[in-house]
């Protein structure tokens, strides 16, 4: 399948580019088997800017679970979903975590849908740089449809929440999912915004690991990034939709799971000094601010 061939060679140009950006050993690879059907490429990089990150293929395919079946609304028990998925935690608590999936799914006969997205996470939110990053997927969806930042950047602002501490993950970024017969263009339209979503992240993530990889920070700011790391985790395990389906449908634990930090904490009840960069961060973690104001 095309877009198959197409994910692996965004997968290799990605881990190119955040190879030559960390400046460090690159990626280790790991090459595995679904018992189920399908299978991926795990490559996760540990360097000197980017603590650790993973940058995964898979192509899995078989038989859904009435389980995961009945999550996705569909009758069908046959599936395949490809895709490549991104999650970078950097040393620096100045240079913030970063989240990409690019993704094709389709069941049965004639169910099939693209989904996707990049969110920006940082410890410490500078509202420059916020609007810088959504400068950028502001462009990549203006060449596609106009109507699709607005519509994807609310998209994220909804599903990137922590709705138990009433929070946003970070400063969201876009979120499509289910992008099928009803989108104008067809699928080869559809095929090609992914696509461009993909080759749009490492170009960003570059850009801000530049800026701030190599800023001095303090004991007191890494271990705000440990407890910002652990909302984090907070999110993926509680409420992300992609962790769910690949536990429910025998995906690789490790590669599944590679979206956890090597570090994180959990301090109870911790509440920041009122006016400190802490405070501002937690401030600005909320739904529908326009950051390109």
């Amino acid at each position: 399948m095309q877009i198959q061939e197409d994910f692996k060679a965004l997968q290799d140009d990605i881990c190119r580019q955040l190879s030559a950006a960390d400046g460090g050993d690159g990626f280790a690879e790991d090459v595995w088997e679904r018992p189920g059907g399908g299978g991926g490429r795990t490559r996760v990089i540990q360097g000197p800017r980017i603590e650790k990150g993973g940058v995964n293929f898979s192509a899995v395919w078989g038989s859904l679970s009435p389980q995961a079946a009945k999550a996705l609304g569909i009758d069908a028990a046959s599936f395949l979903a490809t895709g490549v998925s991104i999650v970078l935690h950097p040393h620096n608590p100045h240079v913030p975590i970063i989240h990409m999936n690019v993704r094709y799914f389709e069941a049965g006969e004639g169910v099939w849908w693209y989904g996707g997205g990049i969110d920006l996470t940082p410890h410490y939110i500078r509202p420059e740089d916020a609007r810088w990053f959504h400068e950028q997927l502001k462009a990549v969806c203006d060449k596609h449809h106009p109507d699709y930042y607005p519509r994807f950047k609310q998209w994220a602002d909804d599903y990137f929440y922590l709705a138990h501490r009433q929070e946003t993950r970070g400063i969201g970024g876009i979120f499509f999912d289910r992008l099928s017969k009803d989108e104008p263009g067809g699928k080869e339209k559809l095929r090609r915004f992914v696509l461009d979503v993909g080759r749009a992240f490492a170009p960003i993530y570059a850009h801000l690991l530049d800026k701030y990889a190599d800023a001095p920070f303090s004991e007191a700011e890494k271990q705000w990034q440990y407890l910002r790391r652990g909302r984090y985790v907070e999110f993926n395990l509680v409420w992300d939709r992609g962790t769910k389906f690949g536990l429910e449908t025998d995906g690789r634990t490790e590669s599944i799971l590679m979206s956890l930090p090597p570090q994180a904490s959990w301090s109870y009840n911790h509440q920041p000094e009122p006016g400190s960069a802490e405070a501002q961060t937690l401030a600005l973690l909320k739904k529908g601010i326009d950051w390109l104001r």
